[in-house]
């Protein structure tokens, strides 16, 4: 998933796809841990989308805020 297609989601969507790609973490681990799983570049890859998911997060956040300071600063 590309980080414009990231930005697409609403926050509801965000958490979700946060909780099923730490899942997915979680699994591709296990099975590298237990030699299920061959393919090791799935593992970044999942970094990297959590990566993703997080920063959006963080970058509304922070626009939530600066949003509120500014609107009690001008009231």
């Amino acid at each position: 998933m590309d980080i414009s297609e990231v930005r697409a989601l609403s926050d509801k969507d965000l958490e979700g796809a946060l909780r099923d790609a730490k899942q997915e973490l979680w699994k591709i681990r296990f099975d590298l841990a237990t030699r299920q799983e061959s393919n090791y570049s799935r593992l970044p890859a999942t970094r990297k989308h959590i990566a993703r998911i997080l920063t959006v997060m963080t970058e509304r956040r922070h626009a939530a805020e600066l949003a509120a300071a500014a609107a009690e600063k001008a009231s």
